[in-house]
């Protein structure tokens, strides 16, 4: 039995900071019954000094990458949290659903003009925390473009940041980044060295953008700066490139290699997010499942038959495919289906109190009945 998930993307209708609540004729009215007297102006004082300071104390978070499912499902929870006065949604199209204290913006990241307009409305809204998920969750063909956005798009955004004086900056990366090897350990701590091929894009844009995040850190004295690498995202709603190599009936395997695998499930990932930006834990964190699973195991609990593919034509093969724009990956991948690439969880755990709900098996399993679901057509494909 899995532990009940809570409601994602959930939009609930908050007032703006410093925006005083209506009160309903019958709360008048006992209002007048009960109150003996009214306050006097000492007490008037202090109550709006009250209101005013805490107003004050609310923070106001910028968001990135706010149509994402990461960036829309974050949305709903800092929607419902009164300690948040607003909510700056940044993405190139609006975001569909915000709230009542979010405000979007429609910038791209590709642009010449991004860094300035960044900075202005960090600087117009008083942002003094960003969180950073503008990132692509499955490999692109569009490799230009993608290195604009992650990259280039990471830096225009740091110094905007910078410039308006943001004082937090939450930055999502992933576990991968390590890079699948034979010398790899059976967990990887945070100080090990980013190994992941370097000629693929979707590593490397990635890496780029966490060089960023301590260039930021080092020239922002005070900041805090907390970056989340989390170990591949499953669940029911979620959409990525593992969720579609999992939907597969015949899913592609190396021959004579059963790797260890990790997953984390959607909503332990928006929960991490959620923990940095409630608390100031400068550093790099793993954010991960607990436990283990062979690959060969993960494919039979989804319900699927494995494909073994020798090792001499798979590079061939998965080029041709990738090229083909059938494959959910390019040849860079395959090691990942060879060599283990599991991180290490405790940092997360001792330094934020970051505690899964979701082990990665119950990861997988959830996401492996809504998959069967939509295999009878009962349940409708997550756009994305």
């Amino acid at each position: 039995m899995l532990p009940p998930r809570p409601p994602l993307h959930a939009d609930a209708a908050f007032n703006d900071a410093g925006a005083t609540p209506q009160a309903s004729g019958d709360d008048v009215a006992n209002d007048n019954r009960t109150s003996a007297a009214e306050p006097g102006p000492s007490q008037a004082s202090d109550a709006i000094g009250s209101s005013i300071a805490t107003a004050r104390n609310k923070r106001v978070v910028a968001v990135t990458g706010a149509s994402s499912f990461l960036g829309a499902n974050l949305i709903g929870l800092l929607e419902e949290d009164d300690r948040i006065a607003r909510i700056v949604a940044i993405d190139v199209k609006p975001e569909a659903t915000s709230g009542r204290k979010t405000r979007s913006y429609e910038v791209d990241f590709t642009q010449p003009t991004a860094e300035a307009r960044l900075a202005e409305i960090f600087a117009a809204e008083r942002a003094d925390t960003l969180v950073h998920l503008a990132f692509l969750s499955s490999p692109s063909h569009a490799v230009a473009w993608a290195h604009e956005v992650e990259s280039v798009g990471t830096m225009h955004v740091l110094v905007a940041a910078r410039h308006a004086q943001v004082k937090k900056v939450v930055l999502w990366s992933q576990t991968m980044l390590y890079g699948a090897h034979p010398s790899n350990p059976n967990f990887l701590t945070e100080r090990r060295a980013l190994r992941a091929p370097s000629k693929e894009g979707f590593f490397a844009d990635k890496i780029a953008a966490e060089a960023e995040a301590e260039r930021f850190a080092q020239r922002s004295p005070g900041a805090v700066v907390t970056v989340l690498r989390t170990a591949p995202i499953l669940g029911p709603n979620v959409k990525n490139f593992l969720t579609r190599y999992l939907a597969r009936k015949l899913v592609p395997t190396m021959m004579g290699f059963d790797p260890l695998v990790q997953f984390l499930h959607e909503v332990d990932a928006i929960a991490a997010f959620k923990l940095a930006i409630d608390r100031d834990v400068p550093g790099t964190f793993n954010i991960v499942g607990d436990g283990v699973l062979a690959l060969s195991t993960v494919i039979k609990l989804a319900g699927r038959v494995a494909l073994p593919i020798p090792h001499p034509v798979a590079d061939t093969i998965a080029r041709l495919t990738w090229l083909a724009q059938v494959a959910e990956a390019p040849p860079s991948f395959l090691k990942y289906l060879r060599f283990l690439c599991v991180a290490d969880g405790q940092k997360a755990q001792t330094e934020m109190g970051f505690r899964p709900a979701y082990t990665s098996r119950e990861a997988l399993l959830d996401f492996t009945g809504a998959q069967r679901l939509r295999d009878v057509r009962l349940l409708q494909e997550t756009p994305g």
